[in-house]
């Protein structure tokens, strides 16, 4: 199927192009669609084969399940066996937003999304285009990030075409996405609950609501030799430009004279803003130490500005791994294949 069609960009402001989308899915085709967190590239959750086609299109491992995207809250309970009260609990006070929800599936769900797991992911997104889409389709939508497989995830409809253009049927151009990276995963299908994808909704912010919320090695660490992929991004290496992304972790200082002393051909920093000033190599700023929602929000894009610069080192600022950092710490650790210098 891959380079076998002609990708169509429809504009969101243009309530013909939403009912196009909606009934290209209809039909079983693919469509990236814009999210708050980023591009998701959306198939007909309840059809096995256009489900399918998510995979060939990315060059996705088949092990590595999907997202299901629901636009009202009462469709939620026909994809799971049975909602529970601290599911409602947590759809109340974070839905629609960047949250997803593990809960064991309900047999319209196939398979293919699932990864053959008895259990399904499920968000309801506050992008209102998203859910527009979603409407004009008439079926749940699965959607992993709209990018190829491994490379760092799209935030606008540029990235999308870059990757996709001619493997899909149609991307549907939103804007960029608000929060810039995927949605905090949670599993309720154990006791307690675990956090298995940070994303825009914190640790803390769960823990406020739930109380006891674990947060699952595979967060911080590669995934265990052998162990289900339970959620998407937890797999090894992900989000990654071409060039070898390397985190330095340490203060501005040792940052600065790492980086000058290691200036070999295609070297770039990624730092944050203001930090390139006394740097000898090219950098892309990402966003203000202080800020990390700011971080987040420019993460992918400034990984893909490496590649734009023909970068084959990165030496990368170590972000703090607390609140929306963590996020921001777990994609970066996975675009340097957990690779890590501890400084000074």
């Amino acid at each position: 199927m891959a380079n076998q069609m002609k990708t169509r960009l429809l504009h969101a402001d243009r309530e013909e192009d939403i009912q196009t989308a909606g009934r290209i899915l209809k039909e079983g085709g693919l469509v990236a669609i814009p999210t708050e967190t980023v591009y998701g590239l959306a198939a007909n959750a309840l059809d096995g084969t256009a489900v399918s086609h998510i995979f060939s299109a990315k060059g996705r491992p088949m092990d590595n399940p999907l997202i299901v995207h629901i636009s009202h809250l009462s469709q939620w309970g026909g994809l799971v066996r049975e909602i529970p009260e601290r599911a409602m609990k947590l759809a109340k006070r974070f839905w629609p937003g960047p949250m997803t929800i593990i809960l064991p599936k309900s047999p319209v769900i196939p398979g293919e999304v699932t990864a053959g797991q008895q259990t399904v992911a499920v968000r309801f997104p506050e992008n209102a285009v998203a859910r527009a889409v979603i409407d004009a389709a008439g079926v749940p939508l699965a959607a992993p990030s709209a990018n190829l497989s491994g490379r760092p995830s799209p935030t606008e409809a540029s990235h999308v075409m870059a990757d996709l253009n001619g493997r899909i049927d149609a991307v549907l151009d939103g804007g960029p996405c608000r929060v810039g990276v995927e949605s905090t995963v949670v599993t309720l299908a154990s006791d307690p609950p675990r956090l298995l994808r940070p994303g825009g909704i914190t640790l803390e912010q769960l823990q406020s609501v739930l109380g006891n919320v674990e947060m699952d090695s595979a967060v911080m660490h590669p995934l265990a030799s052998g162990a289900k992929v339970l959620s998407p991004g937890m797999k090894y290496k992900h989000y990654s430009p071409k060039a070898n992304v390397i985190i330095l972790d340490g203060d501005l200082s040792s940052y600065r004279d790492y980086v000058n002393n290691h200036r070999e051909p295609g070297t770039v920093a990624l730092c944050y803003t203001g930090e390139d000033a006394g740097l000898s190599v090219p950098a892309v700023c990402y966003g203000s130490r202080e800020d990390s929602r700011e971080l987040a929000r420019n993460l992918f894009d400034a990984l893909r500005e490496v590649d734009r610069k023909n970068a084959k080192t990165v030496y990368a600022r170590c972000p703090k791994p607390q609140g929306v950092g963590l996020a921001v710490y777990n994609r970066l650790i996975r675009a340097a294949g957990f690779e890590v210098l501890h400084l000074g």
